[in-house]
């Protein structure tokens, strides 16, 4: 997954699946993590992935912004899972 946009991307087909990154990070919500590592995902501020899905059309991304680092995505997948009661 990178982080385009001010959000994470999931690709499929020709659609992509994106969850928002803000840095208003109070008050987090159930589904949200706070990225550990904000400047390594090539954030300025820190900030965390909202537990807010949208489907867009790939054609809508402009351009590639940063990567979410490893440590963080496992961390933004397990609260995905968890927010769909897995």
């Amino acid at each position: 997954m990178t982080a385009c946009s001010r959000g994470v991307v999931v690709l499929v087909g020709q659609e992509v699946v994106v969850a928002a990154i803000t840095s208003n990070v109070r008050p987090r919500l159930f589904g949200d993590h706070l990225i550990a590592d904000w400047r390594g995902a090539g954030l300025l501020f820190p900030s965390l992935v909202t537990g807010i899905l949208r489907t867009i059309k790939r054609t809508m991304i402009e351009r590639k912004l940063g990567s979410v680092p490893k440590a963080d995505m496992e961390a933004v997948n397990r609260e995905l899972q968890r927010s769909l009661g897995r």
